[in-house]
């Protein structure tokens, strides 16, 4: 069982407490308690099963400008006075910042809605071992699939964050994920690919049949691929290809990343940095989403930002000290975005194949290409050719590349939008970027 807020709250006032009266300007505490319970397979045995229980306290203490932190799993108090008393010293040792301090008063958060974030239901082992069967079994039922790995992960948390301006409170999570991966071969070519499910609730969660049938699909439907030539193309995302280009925009429009001058992005705000059609939202109260919250880590409440309209760049992600840099208010991202998503475009899956008599359908990327300070992207690549809005074969073996500063300028998206993730995109084409082939 996790601990309950009444434990956590005693704890953490505990620090806020002794801290004020050792003589500190500010503090600001979290305790966290987390359970996460995993049973993992391999080729349809059990493999292993593992559980973890961690409790943590992170104590931050100010003297003026002066600024340090501190941890610990041991919450007992002679630990956290021991703690406190060092982190005092450490404190008082360290350079002024001058844009240390606590976020101001009127921005953190008065209420917490209930998000519907936590589901109480409690999974024993067997059940878990029970729906990892049925996957196994469904992902194994081609004979070209060779090997089968997934796993199942139940998770409870738990959290207080308080400051000494007064702010104290948290609320409880759960998630609840599987996952599986398969390995297809025949006798010309080896190929791998997963799919996974994670929800807040039990009850949401996909179907273990479906899933695993799912992920030996895709596996299958990758071998015997083609090599292809360089030439300038039109790239089409899968959708969880596609999140991971609004997540390389999530870092460059981090006000840490605007401050040091390190973005591509500095000093774009309500300039056109997407066409016209395109709108980004960052959306924290969406019930039973995955990146649902109420306020950020530093207590700031979170309200729902429309990054992008009409192609305008209109916030950057801010937090207090860095937006202390700017000159800016926080907008309560300390930590980043929440349930980030591009709005739907206006066209169908199948039109958006149609566009091009030619394209490519890219489902999987390999390496970390990208570069938020010059914008340039450049990743290994595996999908599929499309001719006349049709999956002719498969390929791989190539590099997709091209600058943000471009590609955003051409983005076409489909009206396909689902939240199956913390960050989300419809299915996403960008014309005319380069691909390296044979």
């Amino acid at each position: 069982m996790i601990k309950n807020q009444e434990f956590l709250k005693k704890k953490a006032s505990y620090c806020i407490d002794l801290v004020k009266k050792l003589g500190a300007t500010g503090s600001s505490v979290i305790v966290n308690h987390s359970v996460s319970e995993t049973v993992n397979f391999r080729n349809q045995k059990l493999d292993e099963s593992n559980r973890s229980d961690d409790l943590g306290i992170d104590i931050t203490i100010y003297f003026g400008k002066k600024k340090s932190s501190i941890s610990s799993s041991n919450l007992l108090n002679d630990n956290l006075n021991t703690l406190i008393e060092k982190c005092i010293e450490t404190t008082k040792n360290t350079p002024d910042d001058e844009f240390n301090s606590l976020p101001d008063k009127d921005l953190l958060a008065k209420e917490v809605k209930d998000l519907d974030l936590y589901d109480d239901t409690h999974l024993e082992n067997d059940q878990k071992i029970d729906y990892l069967k049925k996957l196994e079994a469904s992902a194994s039922d081609d004979e070209k699939i060779i090997n089968t790995e997934s796993s199942f992960t139940q998770n409870k948390s738990n959290f207080i964050l308080a400051n000494s301006e007064g702010f104290c409170n948290g609320y409880k999570t759960s998630s609840f994920t599987a996952y599986s991966v398969a390995v297809a071969k025949n006798e010309k070519s080896m190929e791998r690919d997963y799919e996974y499910s994670s929800k807040c609730f039990l009850k949401d969660l996909d179907d273990a049949e479906e899933l695993g049938k799912l992920a030996a699909d895709q596996t299958i439907r990758k071998l015997n691929p083609k090599k292809i030539g360089t030439e300038k193309i039109s790239i089409i995302f899968d959708k969880r290809i596609a999140k991971g280009i609004l997540s390389n925009f999530a870092s460059a429009i981090s006000s840490s990343a605007i401050s040091r001058g390190t973005s591509f992005l500095k000093d774009k705000i309500n300039q056109k940095i997407f066409s016209d059609k395109i709108k980004i939202i960052d959306k924290p109260d969406i019930p039973k989403g995955l990146g649902s919250r109420n306020f950020d880590s530093e207590g700031v409440k979170t309200d729902t930002l429309k990054l992008v309209e009409q192609g305008i760049l209109k916030h950057y992600l801010i937090d207090t000290y860095n937006g202390k840099k700017l000159n800016l208010k926080s907008n309560g991202r300390c930590g980043g975005t929440s349930n980030l998503y591009f709005e739907n475009g206006n066209i169908n899956f199948k039109d958006l194949l149609n566009l091009n008599p030619k394209s490519l359908y890219i489902t999987e990327t390999i390496g970390h290409g990208s570069n938020i300070v010059t914008g340039d992207y450049s990743v290994g690549a595996t999908g599929f050719l499309i001719e006349n809005g049709e999956f002719k074969y498969p390929i791989n073996e190539i590099t997709i590349a091209g600058n943000f500063k471009d590609m955003f300028q051409n983005v076409t998206l489909a009206n396909d939008l689902n939240f199956k993730y913390a960050t989300n995109s419809p299915t996403m084409m960008i014309e005319g970027m380069v691909v390296a082939g044979k």
